[in-house]
């Protein structure tokens, strides 16, 4: 076994084999050297502050590759300037390596403007300063939706949502200022449909119930009635109802009649409106008690009767002379009452004997 190994055919296979590896081997690293430039660098040149077709110009000279990169536009500096590289300046790279130019675009990068028609204009205020665009001028024009945005304006013509445009740009806002009240109707007999509603939109009014004698939809039907009636006084915003046919309103006169009766109801001011009057509660006024009048009453006089006075009788010794009789009267003044004074009696005599 190990006499066959070490035959010299077989160690001439493995020299041979060995040859070959190490061949393939120094090939590839040779041909690694030629396709890389191996040991042959370049020197990236400062193409800083130059223009990007000059720094293009330069770089191809020096057999190197470029991408541009357009940054964010930067207004201090000029259009289309070259505001960095990568590598930097000064690097050494291979031949035909890729530098990258950071280049200063022209103006601002576009964007797209919202859809801010029909919203608040302080909504609508925020959501195009969010994209980076200026609000310039606000114009008021008369419109229903009060303090809504109606149009877009940008250098005198009006934008639709959507549009690109560069970054900081100023758009104008038309902004509605509400509806005006005691507007007078215009007159819509006789136009078509078509015309009427063009009459309606005009004077910022509300397009209604629109009704073809046909049941159609023929927009070049001629207007025979309208409600409200022309020259009426309403607010804008309002709706118009109007009638059409194909006849004119002189072919339509039973049909006008009829609607009359409906809409146009006629009030009798001949008669006087019926009046009802509330009752009116009337406070009572407070009673005030008279002093009742004391009717004097008359006092009965009293008559006191005078008092009678017992005889006193003195024991005494009778003489044999007689004497003479003497006559004693005693009387009394009876009292008589303050009020009335009673008649007087004629006085007793009282006669006393001894």
């Amino acid at each position: 076994m190990l006499k066959s190994l070490f035959h010299w055919k077989v160690l001439v296979n493995i020299l041979l084999a060995a040859a070959v590896f190490t061949g393939l081997v120094w090939l590839t690293f040779r041909w690694l050297e030629i396709h890389t430039n191996h040991g042959k660098e370049i020197a990236v040149p400062n193409v800083v502050n130059k223009s990007v077709h000059d720094a293009i110009r330069i770089l191809d000279d020096s057999g190197l590759d470029y991408e541009v990169d357009s940054g964010k536009f930067e207004p201090k500096y000029r259009p289309f300037q070259v505001l960095q590289i990568y590598p930097s300046p000064g690097s050494r790279v291979k031949d035909g390596r890729t530098i990258i130019l950071k280049v200063n675009p022209k103006t601002f990068a576009q964007v797209s403007v919202p859809d801010v028609l029909d919203r608040y204009k302080g909504l609508a205020f925020r959501q195009l300063e969010q994209v980076g665009l200026k609000v310039g001028d606000t114009i008021f024009e008369p419109s229903i939706q009060r303090d809504a945005v109606i149009r877009m304006m940008f250098n005198g013509t009006t934008l639709k949502p959507g549009t690109l445009l560069p970054r900081f740009s100023t758009i104008d806002l038309v902004i509605g200022a509400g509806p005006k009240r005691n507007i007078t109707v215009p007159n819509l007999v006789g136009l078509t449909v078509q015309e009427a509603k063009a009459i309606i939109a005009q004077n910022l009014f509300e397009v209604g119930l629109v009704e073809h004698e046909d049941g159609g939809q023929d927009e070049s039907d001629i207007v025979y009635y309208q409600d409200p009636a022309s020259f009426d006084v309403r607010d804008q915003g309002m709706q118009i109802d109007i009638w059409a046919s194909k006849k004119t309103p002189a072919q339509m006169g039973a049909k006008i009649n009829q609607l009359n009766s409906i809409y146009r109801v006629k009030i009798d001011t001949t008669v006087p409106p019926v009046r009802y009057d509330e009752p009116v509660y009337v406070e009572p006024a407070p009673r005030i008690s008279e002093p009742k009048k004391s009717t004097p009453k008359a006092e009965t006089p009293k008559t006191e009767a005078p008092k009678a006075e017992t005889p006193k009788t003195n024991t005494e010794k009778t003489s044999t002379e007689p004497k003479p009789k003497t006559t004693t009267t005693n009387s009394s003044t009876p009292k008589t009452n303050t009020a009335v004074k009673p008649a007087e009696k004629p006085k007793a005599k009282k006669v006393i004997v001894e």
